[in-house]
C-alpha cells in the first residue's frame, strides 16, 4: 500500500505563504520566460517603439546603426561603386580612343586608296596614250614600208615593161627588115642591103611613132 510521506502532508507554517514554501499559487502564475505574471502580459500598455521611456535607448541604437551604416557606405560600398565607375570610365575612354584611332587609320587608308587609284588611272591613261601613239607610229611605219615596197615593185615593173617594150620594138624592127627584104626580093628579084632596109624601116617607124 502506497504511503504518503509525512513532509508532504505538513501544512505551511504560520506566517508563510505558498510562494515562500516553493508552491505556486493557483492564480497569477509567473511566466516562465519573462518572470511576469501571465495575466499582466495580456493587459493594456504602450507599443514598445512608442514608449517614451525607451526613447534614449532607441536614439542611441539609431545613432550607432546610422554610424555603422555610414562607415560601411564610406569604407566599402562607395569605394567599390567609385572603382566600378572609374573602371567603366577608363574603359569607355579607351574604347573612344581606340575608335578614334581606327577612324583615323580608316581615313588614312581611304585617302591612300584614292591617291593610288588616281595614280593608277593616270598611269593607265598614259599607258593607253603611249600604246595608241606606238600603234599609230607602227601603222605609219608599216604603211611607209608598204608604200616603199610598192613603189619599188612599180619601178621594177615599169623598168621591166620598158625593157620588154624595147625588146619588142627591136624584134619588130628586125621582123620588119626581114619582111621588107623578102618583099623587095620577091618584087624586083634583087637583093637589098640590110643597112638600107634598117634605115628605111627606122624612118617609117619613126614617122609612125611621131
Amino acid at each position: 500500500m502506497f504511503v504518503t510521506p509525512a513532509y508532504a502532508e505538513e501544512a505551511p507554517a504560520e506566517g508563510q505563504t505558498q510562494t515562500e514554501t516553493g508552491v505556486a499559487p493557483q492564480t497569477g502564475e509567473l511566466h516562465t520566460e519573462t518572470g511576469v505574471p501571465s495575466e499582466a502580459g495580456h493587459g493594456g500598455g504602450v507599443f514598445p517603439p512608442f514608449d517614451q521611456t525607451t526613447y534614449p535607448s532607441q536614439l542611441l541604437w539609431l545613432v550607432i546603426t546610422f554610424g555603422l551604416f555610414y562607415m560601411l557606405m564610406q569604407k566599402v560600398i562607395v569605394p567599390r561603386v567609385g572603382g566600378i565607375l572609374e573602371n567603366r570610365h577608363d574603359r569607355i575612354a579607351q574604347d573612344l580612343d581606340e575608335a578614334a584611332r581606327l577612324k583615323s587609320e580608316a581615313d588614312a587608308a581611304i585617302e591612300t586608296y584614292e591617291r593610288e587609284l588616281s595614280a593608277a588611272k593616270a598611269k593607265a591613261g598614259q599607258i593607253a596614250s603611249e600604246a595608241r601613239d606606238a600603234a599609230k607610229a607602227k601603222a605609219d611605219a608599216e604603211r611607209t614600208a608598204i608604200e616603199a615596197e610598192l613603189a619599188g615593185k612599180v619601178a621594177a615593173a615599169e623598168a621591166r615593161i620598158a625593157d620588154i617594150k624595147a625588146k619588142a620594138f627591136a624584134e619588130v624592127d628586125a621582123i620588119a627588115g626581114d619582111t621588107v627584104t623578102a618583099i623587095v626580093d620577091k618584087l624586083i628579084g634583087a637583093k637589098v642591103a640590110k643597112t638600107d632596109v634598117k634605115s628605111a624601116v627606122a624612118s617609117l617607124t619613126g614617122k609612125q611613132e611621131g
